[in-house]
């Protein structure tokens, strides 16, 4: 099957907002957000192109670099439910961080809000990373910020706790204009046994067949046309699965 991109009107005018709150940074990212599943010899021939048109961000090289991610949900798993049942509006929270070596991790809030994916993150320490991991939620009304406050309550109100680690390693491209990134991620591991994301002895399994690949392509506006035309050259099937579902394998007996 043919990769479909279609046109898309933002909202808001604003994709991309960052503001100061108490001396955190906070991020806030709205843009259209597409996946698909492509073979790994796609990604090559399509990331070879790429790199004569686009620039890499500015954690890549190579094949790309590292990222995991602990997912948190609720006891009766509200945020997988919600996905399962394919709800317009859904969210998912998680720590993100750059591998074990990482000093920091990445408390961020994913919304599917229609066609549209909102993405707010605020950086936290170590050792406030760990204090969420371990439950210890309190960390957040020390950080001066309306996002984290709202996390708070959330994931304090409905019983939050980590669920699953996912890792992946990541080639990122990005164009200036009309915010527009493009991601293949692959060899997806995961464990739902261990929680610590800035541990270095993680027991991990595989998520995904190494031979295939996540391509995302996010954009506000629309996808220019000379970018387009390249990834029309792929074949490959629009994926609806996410990582997190990926990552729930053992306890949903979850099939991708």
């Amino acid at each position: 099957m043919m990769i479909a991109f279609f046109m898309y009107k933002a909202s808001k005018g604003v994709a991309y907002q960052q503001s100061e709150q108490g001396g955190n940074s906070l991020k806030e990212v709205l843009r259209q957000e597409k996946k698909y599943l492509i073979t790994i010899e796609d990604y090559y021939r399509l990331s070879a192109k790429l790199e004569k048109v686009l620039h890499l961000d500015g954690h890549s090289s190579g094949d790309g670099y590292q990222i995991r991610s602990l997912y948190f949900d609720s006891l009766d798993d509200i945020d997988w439910q919600e996905k399962e049942e394919g709800l317009e509006l859904r969210k998912k929270i998680r720590l993100r961080n750059y591998g074990s070596d990482s000093a920091f991790a990445k408390l961020e809030m994913k919304q599917k809000q229609g066609s549209n994916q909102k993405k707010r993150s605020l950086s936290l320490k170590k050792e406030d990373a760990l204090a969420l991991v371990n439950g210890n939620y309190s960390v957040l009304l020390e950080q001066q910020s309306d996002f984290a406050l709202e996390c708070f309550y959330k994931m304090s109100q409905y019983c939050y706790r980590p669920k699953t680690i996912i890792e992946y390693t990541r080639k990122a491209f990005v164009a200036e204009e009309n915010n527009i990134r493009i991601t293949f991620d692959h060899h997806i591991i995961g464990t739902e046994s261990s929680y610590n994301i800035f541990a270095n002895d993680l027991l991990q399994y595989h998520l995904l067949d190494p031979a295939l690949v996540i391509l995302e392509v996010k954009y506000n506006g629309f996808l220019l046309s000379y970018i387009k035309d390249l990834l029309d050259e792929v074949d490959g099937s629009e994926l609806s699965a996410s990582k997190y579902c990926m990552g729930r394998m053992i306890s949903k007996h979850y099939r991708f």
